[in-house]
């Protein structure tokens, strides 16, 4: 496609195209054949609104399949199930006429109360990041964009539209930013979405430092940088901070404050033209969007969505081998969930799915003997303590009672108030286990939720997250062991919310939120300090056994490992094994989590089958983000590399010894004493300066007072000369710098 000399069209066209043409498109420039491109939610599939849908509504969108959303593939720990879901949606999308789809989400899950972490992946910025890249990179192989979201700390739904969150840089840089990092430096998404909320005071939409400097200076993102909808204020503060497009549109009053702004000279114009020759570059994507292809409708993309939903299911719990099902069975299926699933979230990623199935269809589809109750409504509409007895008398005659349980309302706008299932759900659990001879629970919802007050109660936990509109079949496949579970925590599942790092703090105040917590989120909060938790990050239980062997980790030079180990089938079922790879140390000036997740892959094995897996460790797998020198950091020191069934048990782990850097901080006359004294090359010239103005009793009586240098070791340099007795001068000081520096 050619396009048009940007010399040759007006200033007022030019500006035109840097907002939307409408709710979904961006803006043709007829006269030079540029066609206008569709942009439209994902990630988990696509909301194309019909024709006469233009508006922000939620419903009125084309028939869609739902794959899973973040939070089960979160689970799946698969990166090559995360590129199936991609290419499948950027299928649909080509067949619906989408250029540009609007995911995936990468935000970390701070707190599980966020009432969106069922767009996102993890708590973990290495597997949020790795599973978003590997989505995008089989999106775009289709022809269709992908929009890395939400750029950057939007972690929480309460006051998104205006709240800051106060995040300091070495957090930002380790915990809020890297998943974004990986996936534009690997997958080159066609555009970065600008979130809603401020970052340190500053609105994402408006930050220089964020869409420029660190965007595109340091991780040299080519594409277009667009708003969240609605989110922006100031369209030329944006524009000078690096954001192109502004959706939706079309917007003449922020147009013209852009032209007045180049016209007065506020505004170079360059800077339009750049956005401008950005924005045209999603052009092609509108010739591949055709509205032809493979259709949405296919049954075949309904039974892969349903594969795809069995691999993110977590085991949880499963005493004295309750599941998978035996056959023939006598079952009691107990709860609304499994006539009604909950299979997404609610919000503009809601989609309008081609089908649903229900677990109790699909339960009764393998021909064992199935007995229904519902044993609560969501609505109120029932008499509750009439539906518990009804569902305690099924229960009480079966060999078994699956009760399907979870939250309904989950949604974008709305964070979540507490972690525990309604009230009547937890009096139906503990009735229930009380009869049946085994109790199995299976869980949907969008994030965790409390299991305490019958976790002890139930032989057998199944996590089934929002698993798409193929979920119910799914889940069924696990049950009765169609499909051996393999997924594992995206997140831990705290004893009380009042355990989780962020409690103090979450959602914040007077239009703040501090991120108090810094470095220590989720498993990296609750490893360090040893807090109690029901299940860690990375658990996640199999129908077989594996065994891990042979640990080895070989130094490749400039601070980086290869690190190999083996694994067994132990069983008698095939299986897919995770293989988590941490990192642990103590090395540097900065507090360190007690282990960090740094590599991971997911394997299949048969019964008896050994494989040996081979794991990159890069250098940033060993830094911490120094922000005094402005950069990523290797301290000098031990570094135990561990691998973990998950994060709070290790089977087998090595130590290695790192060089590391040897940085020398930038001294000025405010830096301390101590970090004078502590430089190799200005701490000797001055304590050679001190010493030789020194009388011998002096320095007789300096080396007695050993604790004195300790004591004022913080002191500012300028201010430490005026100490009595002290002979080095500022200019002593000054040369000495001079000296440094050379």
């Amino acid at each position: 496609m050619q396009l048009p000399d940007l010399a040759t069209l007006p200033l007022e066209e030019k500006v035109s195209l840097l907002a939307g043409g409408d709710f979904w498109s961006t803006r043709p420039l007829d006269g030079a054949s540029v066609p206008a491109v569709v942009l439209t939610d994902g990630p988990h599939g696509i909301r194309r609104q019909r024709a006469d849908a233009d508006h922000p509504g939620f419903h009125a969108s084309e028939p869609a399949t739902c794959f899973p959303p973040a939070v089960a593939v979160g689970s799946s720990w698969d990166a090559e199930l995360a590129a199936r879901v991609g290419e499948l949606v950027g299928r649909e999308a080509v067949a619906l006429g989408v250029g540009v789809v609007l995911g995936p989400g990468v935000n970390i899950k701070r707190s599980p109360l966020c009432g969106r972490n069922f767009e996102y992946y993890s708590e973990d910025p290495l597997l949020s990041g790795v599973l978003g890249a590997a989505f995008v990179r089989a999106l775009q192989s289709r022809g269709v964009g992908a929009t890395v979201k939400h750029f950057a700390a939007n972690n929480q739904e309460t006051g998104r539209m205006r709240v800051s969150a106060d995040v300091d840089e070495r957090t930002l840089r380790e915990i809020y930013l890297p998943a974004f990092e990986r996936v534009v430096t690997e997958a080159h998404p066609a555009a970065v979405m600008a979130a809603y909320n401020r970052v340190n005071g500053i609105p994402a939409c408006e930050n220089h430092w964020l869409l420029t400097q660190v965007l595109r200076t340091e991780w040299g993102f080519e594409g277009v940088v667009v708003s969240d909808w609605g989110a922006v204020g100031d369209r030329v503060a944006a524009l000078a901070a690096g954001l192109d497009l502004q959706m939706p549109g079309p917007d003449p009053a922020n147009d013209a404050a852009i032209v007045r702004a180049v016209r007065e000279g506020v505004l170079d114009e360059a800077v339009v033209d750049a956005s401008v020759r950005r924005v045209l570059g999603l052009a092609p994507l509108a010739e591949l969007a055709h509205e032809s292809g493979e259709s949405p409708l296919s049954a075949h993309h309904h039974a892969l969505a349903r594969e795809l939903a069995a691999d993110c299911v977590v085991l949880l719990k499963n005493d004295d081998e309750t599941l998978p099902l035996a056959r023939p069975a006598r079952i009691a299926v107990i709860g609304e969930f499994a006539t009604v699933p909950a299979f997404q979230g609610d919000g503009s990623s809601r989609i309008n799915a081609t089908r649903v199935d229900t677990p109790l269809a699909a339960i009764e589809g393998f021909g064992d003997t199935v007995t229904y109750a519902a044993g609560f409504t969501s609505d109120g509409t029932r008499d509750p303590e009439a539906l518990r007895a009804e569902a305690v008398r099924v229960a009480g005659e079966a060999g078994t009672a699956v009760l399907f349980v979870g939250l309904r309302g989950e949604t974008e706008g709305i964070d979540r108030e507490q972690l525990d299932l309604p009230a009547d759900q937890l009096a139906l659990i503990q009735a229930v286990a009380a009869v049946a001879p085994r109790t199995v629970v299976v869980l949907s919802a969008g994030g965790v939720v409390s299991l305490e007050g019958w976790h002890d109660d139930v032989d057998a936990i199944v996590a089934g997250w929002l698993l798409g509109q193929a979920g119910g079949g799914a889940l069924a496949d696990v049950l009765y062991g169609v499909v051996n579970p393999s997924g594992h925590l995206a997140e831990t599942i705290p004893l009380r919310l009042e355990d989780t790092p962020s409690y103090l703090t979450f959602p914040g105040e007077a239009g703040h939120v501090r991120y108090g917590e810094g470095v220590m989120v989720g498993y990296r909060h609750y490893e360090t300090v040893g807090r109690a938790i029901r299940y860690p990050f990375g658990h996640g239980l199999s129908y077989t056994t594996f065994r891990t062997d042979d640990l080895s980790v070989d130094l490749t030079g400039d601070d980086s490992a290869t690190v190999r180990v083996t694994v067994t089938n132990t069983g008698d079922r095939t299986g897919k094994h995770v293989v988590q790879v941490y990192v642990a140390t103590a090395a540097g000036p900065v507090r360190r989590p007690a282990r960090e997740l740094r590599a991971f892959t997911k394997v299949t094995l048969r019964p008896g089958e050994r494989r040996t897996v081979e794991l990159p460790l890069e250098r940033r797998a060993f830094a911490y983000y120094d922000v005094e020198q402005g950069g990523w950091a290797v301290a000098p020191g031990s570094y135990t590399i561990q691998v973990g069934e998950n994060a709070s048990r290790v089977v087998a782990e090595r130590t290695v010894t790192l060089a590391g850097d040897t940085v020398a901080a930038a001294l000025s006359l405010d830096s301390s004493l101590g970090d004078w004294l502590a430089h190799p090359v200005a701490g000797p010239l001055l304590q050679r300066a001190l010493d030789a103005g020194a009388t011998e009793k002096e320095r007789q009586q300096s080396e007695a007072d050993g604790d004195l240098i300790h004591m004022v070791a913080s002191i500012p340099a300028r201010q430490f000369l005026h100490f009595p007795g002290i002979s080095v001068s500022a200019d002593d000081l000054a040369q000495i710098l001079e000296k440094t520096n050379r």
